[in-house]
Formats: C-alpha cells, sequence, structure tokens
C-alpha cells in the first residue's frame, strides 16, 4: 500500500540576480526570507510552505551537509508557480500590482468560476495568483 503526502513543501524557482529577486519577493510580495545563502534563499511563503529562490547555474553540484547529500539541480528558462488567494483579493491584488508598476500579463477566468492574475519576477519567471474555484480541490 502506497504511503500518503501530505502536499508540497517547497517549490523552487531559478534566478540570475539574487538581489533583485529578494527585493522582488520580500519588498513587493512580502514573503519573509528564512534562510540566506550563497545559492538559495527561502522564504516562508505560507503555513508549511517554503519558496526556494535559487541562483541560476551555481546549484548543479551536489552539495554534502553535515546530514547528508543534497543532490544537484537546475533549469534553464523560466519557470511558473501559483500563489493562492481568497477569491476576494483578486481586485485588491489587481491594483496593489498596478501600483508597484508590476505589469499584469494576463488574466484568466477559469471555467470553474476561479480567476488567476498573471505577472513575471525580475528575471522574468511567470507568476500567478490564484484565486478559487479553480482545480477540483481548490474550492
Amino acid at each position: 500500500m502506497r504511503p500518503p503526502l501530505d502536499g508540497l513543501l517547497e517549490t523552487a524557482v531559478y534566478v540570475d540576480d539574487m538581489d533583485a529577486a529578494h527585493a522582488f519577493y520580500q519588498d513587493i510580495l512580502g514573503l519573509k526570507r528564512m534562510v540566506k545563502g550563497t545559492r538559495l534563499f527561502a522564504y516562508d511563503a505560507g503555513p508549511a510552505q517554503a519558496l526556494l529562490v535559487f541562483h541560476r547555474g551555481h546549484t548543479g553540484e551536489d552539495v554534502e551537509t553535515p546530514g547528508g547529500t543534497v543532490p544537484g539541480h537546475d533549469t534553464e528558462g523560466h519557470g511558473h508557480f501559483a500563489f493562492r488567494i481568497a477569491a476576494d483579493q483578486i481586485g485588491a491584488w489587481r491594483r496593489y500590482l498596478q501600483d508597484r508598476q508590476v505589469e499584469i500579463i494576463s488574466e484568466v477566468a477559469w471555467p470553474a468560476g476561479g480567476t488567476s492574475l498573471y505577472f513575471r519576477d525580475p528575471d522574468g519567471n511567470v507568476l500567478e495568483l490564484a484565486a478559487p474555484p479553480l482545480w477540483p480541490n481548490f474550492t
């Protein structure tokens, strides 16, 4: 029998400019940085959730830690992830992003009734603010 999963703990994005990424994720999105390293920043993205911001090109090698080896990983191109927000916050987020000159590149009204706002971080990664209902498990 397969053991259960408890959900996603981390999602990752890769950037070229760590300082610009930090300014965006902390100052624009209001995420608190929990870890600051040369190859990784980790942000509190909600209860038991972390956003990992990796320095592109600096994470391909394995990293030895006192507790074991962290396998190397990296990616090219632009990544994507979504933050969930309450349905009644779409308008507030739209105004907030516009006030901070963050271009909303797309807005999608989903068949299930939810809405998503799409925008980019300074490295071009596509971020989404998603309001329910969107997926059958996100109502």
